[in-house]
């Protein structure tokens, strides 16, 4: 009998070894446009709603806040989203896309739903919904869940 734990059947790699697949492939969806799966999140929620500050952002992504504005940097010197301080409390940064922010997001949508009919293709369509429904339920009801 072996006392080696038998990691490659754990929940936790499992969960690692599916986020890898999927890193991998936006990458290679996402390709020339040279975006980050985050950077995406960022200017979705942005299209959503415009006017927010880093914080409530970051939130909203479920990115660390205290390196967000390293990523709304980027997005800023390619002249994707404006940053500016907010007139009531000038340490507060608001953020709103630029034309050209909405049209990278729009032109990545169509992509970004390619990403992930390609990571679920193995799956049927019924356990397609399954998996993200469990993964939802994961992330919602998880302590740790909304923890950014």
């Amino acid at each position: 009998m072996s006392n080696r734990f038998e990691f490659e059947q754990a929940p936790g790699h499992l969960i690692r070894r599916a986020h890898q697949i999927s890193v991998a492939v936006f990458a290679e969806e996402v390709g020339a446009h040279t975006v980050t799966p985050v950077q995406f999140a960022i200017l979705n929620a942005l299209l959503e709603q415009s006017g927010i500050d880093q914080i409530t952002l970051a939130q909203r992504v479920a990115f660390d806040a205290a390196t967000i504005g390293s990523v709304i940097g980027r997005l800023e010197r390619r002249g994707w989203l404006r940053r500016q301080p907010d007139q009531a409390d000038r340490r507060r940064k608001l953020l709103w896309l630029t034309a050209e922010g909405e049209q990278a997001a729009a032109a990545l949508k169509p992509v970004v739903e390619t990403v992930q009919q390609r990571m679920l293709a193995p799956l049927s369509a019924q356990e397609q919904a399954q998996l993200t429904a469990l993964l939802r339920k994961l992330v919602t009801h998880h302590p740790r869940g909304l923890a950014t």
